[in-house]
């Protein structure tokens, strides 16, 4: 082979010499250039992506369906997570093996329809109704068992600032330079200086209102900021002595100010209703008192029957001179006029003290007159808001549901014709119904509590009544059991006529499961789920979607 291959090699000189006697010579190329290793650029060559388990792949989309359906439920979005959990399921059941022939496939199919119903019970039992909005502990609890306690003596240079501010700064309330008010302020820039920084931002959004009201009412617009002692402007405040709301009106006071009080809704903690009455209420006691606002301030904590006591036994009618004792008002009266004072000089120029100033927008919103009880989270779906947020535009409402029959209820700026045109459109089963009772002779509350498995307090409540009051008979009940669409959000079947009024929901099949114990659950028979999902056998398999109708009736 190698000498071929030397005979080759000549055979192509030769020819190539042969050629070069008729071609003109060539210049020589220039030489190439030397590049330093350092400096050679290697061309970068994209990673081959691996193979993903089909299996994983399956799992991670069945799980991001489910994930953002948790998202969709946080937000009260129950139709929108409906959705994705059918989704999360249908991946799985899109697969070759309808999600339970494979080992990992079927112990994910098992665990994600665990959660899917749990999720839905959840969902019922939340919107049945009885869950009440959350409130929070009124500060003003907390501020009078600190002014009990020894306060700080003021420094000679908030008594300087204080002094410079009254002189340049506009008040309509009568605010004296005292050691008393003094002390609250250093007390709010010292250990509650959080409190009142946070007051002063939740406020912000709720002053444009209050001042209006108080104009109108012509009232000094300084006592708005009493709300800041009473509640912090929180509209969910609740006392330990049952005060409600930004104004912490207590039950009998606001019931003879207007404001509604029952199962369904507490108007104490509507801001702009409890406001007027707030207006109206000291307007009374300033009336009472003969046009002295402090008295009238210290009469709307302690009530004006005890204050009219203590200034008739005292016969002083200046409040600082009356509560320069302990003989005739207890100390968190004594004090909680000048903490009032202490709130306003700083709210007024709240910089000066080392606050920053309250910011927000002003409570604004739209109104709809929603004909009868509606879930708030299917409000919050067609306003694509959140639950939070039309709980926070109707603090008055107490349940997750507005009352039986017309109610005007806030929605979010710009979203009243979007509601308007869905209810304009929404069938009957879109509102709550309520069961009612016809009292039978000898029935008491406690006995058609325990018939309906609700509370007696609930029961009571819904129907305006005392838990001890007698029955009449014949007399009909409202029975504070709401329907609920829970996560239903497919088209099924329609139910058979005797379940007309009904809730349809779809329930997942879960590891454990019978049509016994699904029955039981949603009081209902085995026979009626066979016929809502023509179903031939009792049998059914983890992962079986079945339509439920749950009776409202």
């Amino acid at each position: 082979m190698r000498r071929h291959a030397s005979l080759i090699v000549l055979a192509v000189s030769g020819v190539v010499a042969g050629c070069a006697a008729r071609v003109a010579p060539v210049e020589p190329a220039a030489p190439l250039p030397v590049v330093a290793p350092e400096n050679l650029v290697v061309p970068e060559v994209a990673p081959v992506a691996p193979l993903r388990d089909p299996i994983d792949v399956l799992i991670a989309t069945s799980e991001g369906h489910f994930a953002a359906g948790q998202r969709e439920l946080e937000l009260g979005h129950l139709t929108a997570a409906s959705l994705l959990f059918d989704k999360a399921v249908d991946v799985l059941h899109a697969s070759a093996t309808g999600g339970r022939g494979e080992p990992r496939l079927a112990a994910h199919y098992e665990r994600l329809v665990s959660r899917i119903s749990a999720l839905e019970i959840l969902a019922l039992r939340e919107g049945d109704g009885f869950t009440q909005a959350r409130t929070e502990p009124a500060v003003i609890d907390d501020l009078l068992a600190v002014a009990t306690l020894d306060l700080p003596d003021p420094s000679t240079a908030t008594t300087a600032i204080v002094a410079a501010d009254l002189a340049e700064t506009e008040h309509d309330l009568p605010i004296e330079l005292n050691d008393r008010i003094l002390s609250f302020i250093e007390l709010f820039q010292g250990n509650l200086r959080t409190f009142m920084q946070d007051s002063l931002h939740r406020g912000a959004k709720y002053m444009p209102m209050v001042q209006s009201v108080f104009r109108q009412e012509g009232l000094p617009l300084d006592l708005a900021y009493l709300a800041i002692v009473e509640s912090g402007f929180k509209s969910n405040a609740l006392s330990r002595a049952s005060a409600r709301g930004i104004w912490q009106f207590m039950p009998a006071t606001g019931k003879e100010h207007g404001l509604k009080q029952d199962w369904f809704i507490d108007e104490r903690s509507d801001p702009e209703k409890s406001t007027r009455a707030a207006a109206q209420y000291l307007k009374t006691l300033n009336k009472m008192f003969d046009g002295d606002w402090n008295l009238a301030m210290a009469s709307y904590n302690a009530g004006p029957g005890r204050l009219q006591r203590a200034v008739k036994s005292s016969k002083l009618n200046d409040y600082w001179k009356l509560t320069a004792t302990s003989r005739y008002l207890p100390k968190e009266t004594r004090n909680y006029v000048p903490m009032i004072m202490a709130a306003v000089i700083i709210a007024k120029n709240p910089t000066q003290y080392g606050f920053e100033p309250g910011v927000a927008p002003p409570l604004a919103y739209d109104r709809v007159t929603v004909p009868d009880a509606l879930d708030l989270r299917t409000v919050a779906e067609w306003t694509e808001s959140t639950i939070d947020e039309i709980r926070e535009l109707n603090p008055e409402l107490r349940r997750t549901i507005t009352p039986v029959g017309s109610h005007e209820l806030k929605v979010p700026v710009g979203t009243a014709p979007i509601v308007e045109a869905r209810l304009a459109e929404a069938s009957p089963a879109t509102f709550a119904r309520f069961e009612r009772h016809t009292v039978k002779s000898g029935e008491t509350l406690a006995t058609i509590a325990r018939r309906y498995k609700v509370t007696t307090v609930d029961l009571a409540s819904a129907n305006g009544l005392a838990t001890k009051a007698r029955l009449a008979t014949r007399q009909t009940l409202l029975i504070p059991r709401a329907a609920n669409a829970a996560l239903a959000s497919r088209p099924a079947e329609p139910p058979a006529a005797s379940t007309s009024a009904s809730t349809t929901l779809t329930y997942w099949v879960k590891s454990g499961d019978t049509l016994f114990g699904i029955a039981r659950q949603f009081d209902t028979t085995v026979d009626d789920i066979k016929r809502w999902n023509s179903l031939t056998s009792s049998r059914i398999g983890i992962g079986d979607r079945l339509t439920i109708h749950r009776n409202n009736n």
